[in-house]
């Protein structure tokens, strides 16, 4: 099958937006579904994200996991996000897997996501963060030409919307990411104390 013949993938996922959200996570795209442990954001087992945010909040990495079932416990992830006013969806609203797995480098983008229409539903919110270059990428094509890129692990500033927003540009939780879970942790810290969240 050529690169031509590759089914086009729609978002299998609504955006999870709490109206209090102060900050929007954004990744690329959501792995093929074999590879889902729960019906939510960052499903693969394998994906570091839900052991950062259970390492930084609760100083365990497997808080959020069921390791009995090798799954994740889905409720307990979203009251914690809701509580915490954190808002997730991805970069791409509809993409083609010229691979057929979740590696950013072979996803190509169809339809980027609008941005504009997400953070109308979420009011407060004014940082918005990307983990991955491809989710990062994607991004910059919504916002003002003259918005500069973020470094990882950095931010940067522009207006959208008549709203300043904070751009972050974090380390991906894939374990293909060359860097520790600890590493990464620290990353996300800086994020999450700028923004008053730890």
């Amino acid at each position: 099958m050529n690169e031509n013949e590759q089914a086009i993938e729609s978002h299998p996922l609504q955006p999870f937006l709490p109206i209090n959200a102060r900050l929007l996570m954004l990744g690329s795209f959501p792995p093929p579904q074999e590879r889902w442990k729960m019906d939510f954001y960052y499903p693969n087992f394998q994906n570091d994200m839900w052991r950062i945010f259970g390492y930084l909040f609760f100083n365990d990495k497997n808080h959020f996991l069921d390791l009995a079932n090798k799954k994740f416990k889905e409720q307990q992830i979203r009251d914690f996000l809701i509580e915490k006013g954190i808002a997730i969806f991805d970069t791409a609203l509809q993409i083609r897997r010229l691979k057929g797995n979740a590696a950013d480098k072979f996803l190509e983008i169809i339809t980027p996501t609008n941005l504009q229409d997400l953070l109308e539903q979420i009011p407060q919110c004014n940082t918005v963060m990307t983990t991955g270059d491809k989710a990062t990428d994607t991004l910059m094509l919504s916002l003002p030409e003259n918005t500069e890129k973020p470094q990882i692990g950095k931010s940067t500033q522009t207006y959208f919307l008549e709203r300043k927003l904070s751009l972050y540009r974090m380390p991906s939780s894939s374990r293909a990411y060359p860097l520790s879970l600890e590493k990464k942790a620290e990353a996300y810290r800086a994020l999450f104390e700028n923004i008053g969240l730890v």
